[in-house]
């Protein structure tokens, strides 16, 4: 048996809560697996989980091994590439999940230079705004808007989303134009809703000091970011996006700009990811990258009064 391999396939185990999700993170027989965890708890006379033939549960041996594990292997990790090249030059397959706006028109754009100083690693981006579970999931890391709900992971702060409401001209020649966020609730807007609690998001407004927070009525409300845009181009109601996935739009005469003397709450950006994959070299220099990438982009960099995260942003799934 190596007892390397063997306390990594506990761990991942463990993390995935079952040995069929276990198997498929690591890409490993579901048979092996087992038979690594039956010959682990034969070496150690230890039983290390209870099993049933729907639930697999962690028993205190169990637990306290896991966490030596841990420890343990993420010094093998720190010692091999503490004497390789691969911090130099990182390999093999990472795995990413973003947002499905902030993924196609911000990150997939800049993937030529990422994948030109790391021509050896694979990158498996998912694209969702549904807010995925990194451990059982078999995640690296994950690109997030919003305040963090999961203070297991480490974070990292690397910049924020900037708001603007519009709303397309066939919409405005046909409701009118608000000129006061009070105006707002006499029109029909686009709401987005979480994917996880189902909760749909307030609007907001500041200037000079003055705050409005407003519950937009509306007859739609979406959880995708590219719904979300297509539904205010059809005209749908007034819309409460991204900068940047509405600045073209305008600039294309699609969409007009509302309320511009008003700002609305920034969401803070961070990179997510496990505590027991920090020293893995691949996921680092991603994260050093894609840090570098919002801190310099003008669509998510700190301006002015909006340098402070919103108060408004207590989920882990990016708004529009």
């Amino acid at each position: 048996m190596n007892k390397l391999q063997a306390m990594e396939v506990f761990i991942q185990v463990v993390d995935a809560g079952g040995f069929t999700r276990a198997a498929e993170n690591m890409q490993l027989p579901k048979a092996t697996v087992s038979t690594l965890i039956q010959s682990l708890e034969a070496s150690l006379s230890v039983k290390l989980l209870n099993r049933t033939t729907r639930h697999v549960s962690i028993t205190s041996d169990g637990a306290a091994y896991y966490e030596r594990c841990v420890r343990i292997l993420s010094d093998v990790r720190e010692a091999e590439e503490s004497l390789s090249r691969t911090r130099l030059s990182p390999s093999g397959r990472l795995r990413v999940d973003a947002p499905t706006a902030l993924a196609s028109e911000l990150i997939i754009p800049a993937l030529p230079d990422f994948f030109a100083r790391y021509p050896d690693i694979s990158l498996e981006l998912g694209c969702s705004d549904r807010p995925v579970d990194l451990i059982e999931e078999g995640v690296d890391c994950a690109v997030r808007g919003g305040e963090l709900g999961d203070l297991n992971l480490i974070a990292r702060r690397v910049g924020v989303l900037h708001f603007m409401t519009c709303a397309s001209p066939g919409y405005l020649a046909h409701h009118g134009t608000p000129l006061h966020p009070n105006d707002l609730p006499r029109h029909r807007g686009v709401n987005f809703f979480s994917a996880k609690t189902g909760k749909t998001f307030d609007w907001d407004f500041t200037r000079a000091g003055e705050r409005i927070q407003i519950a937009m009525p509306s007859h739609i409300a979406l959880n995708d970011s590219n719904a979300y845009s297509a539904a205010g181009l059809a005209g749908l109601g007034i819309v409460q996006m991204t900068h940047f996935m509405l600045a073209p739009l305008i600039e294309q005469g699609k969409m007009v700009e509302l309320l511009s003397e008003w700002e609305s709450d920034p969401l803070p950006i961070h990179v997510i990811y496990p505590p027991n994959r920090h020293l893995s070299a691949k996921v680092r220099v991603f994260v050093e990258w894609v840090a570098d990438m919002f801190t310099n982009h003008p669509a998510t960099q700190l301006k002015g009064k909006n340098a402070s995260p919103s108060p408004r942003a207590t989920l882990t799934e990016a708004q529009p």
